[in-house]
Parts: C-alpha cells; sequence; structure tokens
C-alpha cells in the first residue's frame, strides 16, 4: 500500500481520509493542529493513523513527511507554501485544493527541478471545473468562449444572503476580495471581485453569477493564443452579490476581512443540506463550424458507505483523491508541476472517486 499524509482534518480533509483508506490500497496517515479532529476523522476506518502537528513549523511537517509516498494538503492556504517546500525536501508527491492565486504560483516555482509532482489546485474550483472546461473546448480549432461557473449552495436557503457556510471561511473571504484572472480578448487580465454580474436558470432555478478570485487556476494561461476569452465566476442565488458589495465596499469590511470571518462564522449557520451547481459553456469554432458546447450539473449531498457527507465534502475530495488515484496509476506525470489541464476528462470521470461528478 501507498503511503499518503492527509494534512488538516477537517470538512475535506476527513472525507478524503474516508475514501482512501476504504480502498485498501493506501494507508493513511491525518494530521491537524486540533487532537479531537484528527482522532475523530479516523474513527473506524482501516489502516489509518493521525497526530497532532503545529502546520506552521518545519521540524512538525518533517516528522511527518518521512516515508510517505505522497500527501494532500486540506490546510489553510496560508500553510501550502511551507508544506510544499517540506515536501520537496523529503521527495514526496504534493497536491492541494488551493484557490488562492499567489500561493499557487509559490507551488509552481517550487516545482522546478523537484523529483516528484506538484499538482495543486486540484480540488473543484479549480479542479474539476477546469478538467471539464478544458474538455470541451479541446476539439475547437478557434475559442471564442469558455464560461466556468461553480457554487456551494444551500438546497433551502433561508436568510437574506440566500448562503450558507459549507467550506472554509477565510477561503470565501478571500476569493470575494482579491483580483481576479481572466483571458479578455486574448490578454491576461485581473478583473475586480464581485462584478460582471450576469443571471441565469437552470432547471426553473434562478442563479446569479460574478467574478470571484482563483477558480480559473492556470486554464486562461494555458489557452492564451488559442482562446479570446475564458473566465470563472461564482454562482449563489439572486441578491447575494448585491449584499457582499455592500458589507465589503459599503462597510469597509474588505479592509477588516478577520473580523468578517469572526461575523460570518457567528452569524451564518453552516448547513449539511448542500447541493453544488456546475456550468461550463465553450463556443467557438469545430470542424469549421460555430459551436456551442454546455456541461451542467448538480451534485447534492448524499449518504455515502452508510454516512452523511454534504457536497463540498463529496466534490472537493472527489477532486483530489481522483488525482491521487491517476497520479498512482501513471496516467499523469510523476515529475514537475502538473496543471488541471494535464488531465483527462474521460480518465477523471472513469475513476472511481471522479464517478461521483456523474450526479
Amino acid at each position: 500500500m501507498k503511503n499518503v499524509l492527509i494534512i488538516g482534518a477537517g470538512k475535506i480533509g476527513r472525507m478524503a481520509a474516508h475514501l482512501l483508506a476504504n480502498t485498501g490500497e493506501y494507508c493513511v496517515h491525518i494530521i491537524d493542529s486540533h487532537e479531537p479532529s484528527w482522532r475523530d476523522a479516523i474513527k473506524d476506518l482501516p489502516d489509518t493513523t493521525g497526530s497532532t502537528v503545529d502546520l506552521t513549523q518545519q521540524a512538525d511537517l518533517d516528522i511527518a513527511l518521512a516515508g510517505k509516498w505522497a500527501l494532500i494538503s486540506c490546510a489553510p492556504f496560508f500553510c501550502n507554501p511551507l508544506i510544499a517546500e517540506r515536501a520537496k525536501a523529503a521527495g514526496v508527491h504534493y497536491l492541494d485544493l488551493t484557490e488562492d492565486v499567489s500561493v499557487t504560483k509559490k507551488v509552481m516555482a517550487l516545482a522546478d527541478g523537484a523529483s516528484t509532482a506538484f499538482i495543486p489546485q486540484c480540488g473543484l474550483a479549480p479542479g474539476y471545473i477546469t478538467i471539464a472546461a478544458n474538455h470541451l473546448a479541446k476539439p475547437m480549432s478557434v475559442i471564442h468562449e469558455l464560461r466556468c461557473r461553480v457554487g456551494a449552495l444551500p438546497q433551502h436557503p433561508s436568510n437574506q444572503l440566500k448562503y450558507n457556510l459549507t467550506w472554509s471561511t477565510s477561503g470565501l473571504v478571500n476569493e470575494y476580495c482579491n483580483p481576479c484572472e481572466a483571458l479578455v480578448d486574448g490578454v491576461m487580465t485581473l478583473l475586480p471581485a464581485l462584478e460582471n454580474l450576469e443571471e441565469f436558470s437552470i432547471d426553473g432555478i434562478e442563479y446569479e453569477a460574478f467574478n470571484t478570485s482563483g477558480g480559473l487556476g492556470s486554464l486562461g494561461e494555458s489557452l492564451a493564443g488559442r482562446a479570446r476569452n475564458v473566465n470563472y465566476k461564482t454562482i449563489r442565488y439572486p441578491g447575494h452579490c448585491s449584499l457582499m458589495k455592500f458589507l465589503l465596499h459599503d462597510m469597509r469590511f474588505i479592509d477588516h476581512r478577520l473580523e468578517l470571518c469572526a461575523i460570518f462564522e457567528r452569524a451564518i449557520p453552516t448547513t449539511q443540506d448542500d447541493v453544488i451547481v456546475i456550468v461550463c459553456v465553450a463556443i467557438g469554432i469545430e470542424n469549421g463550424k460555430l459551436v456551442e458546447k454546455t456541461d451542467a450539473r448538480r451534485v447534492p449531498a448524499q449518504i455515502i458507505d452508510g454516512k452523511h457527507w454534504t457536497g463540498i465534502q463529496v466534490t472537493t475530495a472527489a477532486g483530489v483523491c481522483a488525482v491521487l488515484d491517476l497520479l498512482n496509476e501513471g496516467r499523469i506525470p510523476h515529475k514537475g508541476f502538473v496543471s488541471m489541464e494535464d488531465i483527462g476528462y474521460d480518465d477523471f470521470i472513469a475513476n472511481r472517486f471522479g464517478r461521483y461528478y456523474k450526479c
């Protein structure tokens, strides 16, 4: 069995541990700065151990990495540069879920000359959304528009924001504040978050979408020279964007992000009844004709192995576990930086973890 280290025993880390440990092919060790978290995560899992580690301490990370084949970082995004640095020193394959652009660029720099694979942003967005969008656009000789849209939403919204906390609060606020990369008229550009609002419906349900940071991954840069416009937006129920603009700009919480995180965690409940909405649209020239192709799907919370898991847990953990599987099978490069564009859609969706996206 391959020895895999999972860093962070939160919602995604425990789901990833569950998926990998129950294959009988991976020996999982999960670490977290809080002992109750990892103890709860390993409960009833075969071939799984855990320990308490300070994720900011090089020596602690080095001990945890010893003898490991690969790591999956489910830690807060700001922990990943040090984790990636120690993974390179230990010769361990590195995978993470971060949406933070600056962190990803640091990981990409560390991948240069590495003896193992460095695969950042391999969860949901970026991650699966990149693989799916690239798959739609790949047959096109010219790509006019490539639109990536993802939202983690409550199935039954009950507050003014029409939102419940489903993942990292700091990550949520981060993507609402930071500049958003996009390919605009063939040029990589930074756009302001919460702008370019659009509205659409799927199966009679109304949604809105707006610019947020990090979800595009490296897709825009990869398609530069072939595509005209490539962008990513977050999906919410109508009215959310306007209220977030009020909080961040009118009330100036953009200058007090930690305070806003604390308010959200105090006032906005979490939900176990979420749904992930994913929409990709590609418009371009294929076989000499202008065509439009769409991939739209909804992945709800569900029961797996007798346990309830949220949609964000399923999609994010399934994404990174599928990439780990493909790495183990030799279907993606084993050295240096690996982008989501290097991963074939057919390989991903046929994978035992990738199949959860078929819902």
